[in-house]
């Protein structure tokens, strides 16, 4: 119950981790059902102990070759230590925590980055690359051992005979179920060892799969002893394509003697030589297999991979690009017409500013020309009022007149000195 206890501990803190690294509010969002369903099956299998005591059970079976029943009296420790054995996942866990990719910064890093999950399936598919033949051998012989255990246990209380309730035949009996054999000398009796000699028989195909495969992958030529080869084949096709012609030119020279400078035609031999010469002719070279996509390389493999997704992203790429250049060209259309217009109407409206300027000021110079008249009709009529005794209001009045004379001129010809004409009349005015 201790370890029961500390596994369910083990899964509270891994929800707290997952909580505070995704910033959730309430941990029963990291509950799912998965992991809801992966916790209970693992505090079931954990939860499996002897009970202490002494309990027994009547186990009854029916022998294999007399087919007769059988029945023995069986400890309850047998039926709960057998299912112990499902903890051994607990040591690709420890894998998992003591593998080097799983506590190397840098490897974490290039992993996230790359969205990879360091997780058992990761560790053994990297263990299965690295040393093939350790991983299987060791599983195996790991396999084949606590396979005869079970069945030993088992087998014990039914087996008069003491064939499989002995280790080593117990051993001799999952071997040659491994190996899919099948002598028949051996069988169990309960339903208990048969269901391991079941498991044995379908862990010991998966197993024989991959050592074939292991044996496929470390006989295949390496890339640059690929490359030795094909080059040797290419040799001696070139060599044999040579030969070929050699022997086309001897023979034509042969047949070419025999017939036209020997005096004496011997026909059998130039049969001999035109028979020759054909053969020279459709003699056909072994050219080397064609290479098929399955003989290629990994590397070259993943490599096709790799340019076809680049060219694919490339397209899309250019097609976007293609879209946005024809959006552009319709905003360059748009804003050429709107300059191409433009001068026609900053024309149209400097003439329509022109025209009311020019109204504005005309009606000003009117305005002022009326004005500056009644100015001099007031000062004339101030001058005509003046006393003509008074020497300095008769300086004054001549000066009056001089400028009233001078604001006259400038009336008729410059409009737009009227304001001094208007200073000079007030300085001079009547008070």
């Amino acid at each position: 119950m201790e370890n029961t206890v500390v596994k369910f501990n083990v899964y509270i803190f891994a929800t707290v981790l997952f909580v505070i690294d995704n910033g959730a509010d309430d941990w029963r969002i990291a509950m799912t059902m998965e992991r809801v369903l992966l916790i209970a099956l693992e505090l079931l299998v954990s939860a499996v102990h002897p009970v202490p005591g002494d309990f027994k059970f009547q186990w009854r079976a029916r022998l294999a070759f007399s087919y007769a029943p059988s029945q023995a009296e069986a400890d309850l420790d047998m039926v709960l230590s057998v299912p112990m054995f499902l903890r051994l996942y607990l040591i690709a866990r420890v894998m998992l925590l003591h593998s080097k990719l799983f506590t190397d910064a840098s490897s974490r890093s290039i992993g996230a980055l790359n969205k990879v999950h360091f997780n058992t399936r990761f560790v053994m598919k990297t263990l299965m690359t690295i040393c093939p033949g350790t991983v299987l051998l060791v599983f195996s012989i790991s396999l084949w051992i606590i396979a005869a255990w079970t069945v030993r246990v088992c087998e014990r209380y039914h087996d008069a005979q003491d064939v499989t309730s002995n280790f080593l035949g117990a051993m001799w009996l999952i071997s040659i179920t491994f190996l899919s054999i099948g002598y028949g000398d051996m069988v169990p009796h309960t339903y208990c060892g048969k269901g391991v000699c079941l498991l044995t028989g379908i862990m010991g195909a998966g197993c024989t799969a991959l050592v074939v495969a292991v044996v496929a992958r470390k006989l295949e030529l390496t890339k640059a002893e690929k490359h030795v080869h094909n080059f040797m084949m290419d040799t001696q096709l070139t060599k044999r394509i040579k030969n070929a012609a050699a022997n086309v030119l001897r023979e034509t020279w042969l047949i070419y003697k025999h017939t036209k400078l020997m005096k004496k035609i011997d026909h059998s031999r130039v049969r001999k030589h035109q028979r020759k010469f054909l053969q020279a002719i459709h003699q056909n070279p072994e050219s080397p297999p064609p290479v098929l996509l399955s003989s290629c390389p990994p590397v070259l493999l993943q490599m096709q991979s790799v340019m076809y997704e680049l060219m694919s992203e490339l397209n899309d790429r250019s097609e976007d690009l293609e879209r946005q250049m024809l959006s552009l060209e319709q905003r360059v259309e748009q804003l050429t017409a709107g300059f191409n217009a433009l001068p026609a109407h900053l024309s149209a409206t400097l003439s329509a500013q022109h025209a009311a300027l020019v109204n504005t000021l005309n009606t000003a110079q009117t305005h002022n020309k009326h004005t500056t008249r009644r100015r001099i009709y007031a000062h004339t009529n101030r001058f005509n009022a003046l006393s003509p005794s008074d020497d300095t209001k008769a300086y004054t009045a001549k000066h009056l007149m001089h400028s009233i004379e001078h604001c006259q001129a400038m009336l008729d010809t410059k409009n737009d000195k009227k304001s001094v004409c208007l200073d000079d009349l007030s300085s001079v005015g009547v008070s």
